[in-house]
């Protein structure tokens, strides 16, 4: 009976569906109707199930993407540890009016439960004095969702769509997972709840209608072309991600500043 038992579990185990991994780049406000600072929480978890928070080396390229160019920000993150995992906090000003992308090149993370490294490339918009500027603007990641519908701005229930691009051309079929970043008030049936799964169009086009208010990342994934060394040695392959966030807003103010 025992033996039946340990091999039920291990069985369960092996068919259970894999976490997704989302990189959280996450801003008190998006629209500064204002002007002026926001504080930027960065970490890497699992935005539905609420973790756990993974440990996040230093990125290799934080910036801040605007009608004149790339401000470089890795200077200006602050290290804070979170459920015992390295995080970081940015804070920004954005004092001056336009749409600007901020974005998170990040260290390769190994996942040995998958046996890869992964990389998501991830970004979000920020309309200071919303002028709903520069907001289709790309910033030229590996992996990149270009949004066809303008980010900032979304009630509950409008669609958002976007087209995936790899070294600026679309990826036909590409996979995008999606995650609602829980504050502990959504239960999901059964796993399958958990990280949704659309696929893009032959011209790397995709949609999806976000049913709640509050965060919602995008992830699009492809394989890099090379490998990359595991601590054991062996060449495994790399996981690439454009990752998107964006926030919607009930009509009765839920979820707005």
């Amino acid at each position: 009976m025992r033996s039946f038992a340990a091999v039920s579990v291990l069985a369960a185990l092996a068919t259970a569906p894999a976490q997704a991994h989302f990189l959280q780049l996450i801003p008190e406000r998006d629209v500064l109707p204002d002007g002026g600072t926001v504080a930027v929480d960065i970490r890497f978890s699992h935005p539905m199930d609420g973790g756990p928070v993974m440990h996040m080396d230093r990125p290799e390229r934080v910036g801040l993407a605007g009608a004149d160019g790339v401000e470089t920000l890795g200077a200006d993150l602050e290290p804070v540890t979170v459920d015992g995992a390295q995080a970081f906090t940015l804070d920004l000003d954005l004092a001056r009016p336009g749409g600007s992308t901020l974005f998170v090149e990040p260290a390769p993370y190994w996942e040995p439960a998958e046996g890869k490294y992964i990389v998501h490339y991830t970004k979000v918009f920020l309309d200071s004095y919303a002028t709903g500027e520069g907001w289709d603007r790309e910033v030229g990641l590996p992996v990149e969702i270009r949004p066809l519908v303008r980010p900032t701005g979304l009630w509950t229930g409008n669609v958002f769509r976007g087209v995936v691009l790899r070294d600026g051309a679309p990826v036909p079929n590409a996979e995008i997972e999606v995650e609602y970043l829980n504050d502990g008030s959504v239960a999901a049936p059964n796993p399958a709840f958990v990280t949704q799964v659309i696929r893009a169009d032959a011209d790397g086009h995709f949609s999806y209608a976000m049913p709640r208010a509050g965060w919602w990342g995008f992830a699009a994934l492809v394989e890099a072309e090379a490998t990359m060394t595991s601590p054991d040695g062996e060449a495994v392959p790399v996981e690439l991600g454009g990752l998107m966030w964006v926030r919607t807003v009930d009509m009765d103010g839920r979820g707005g500043d």
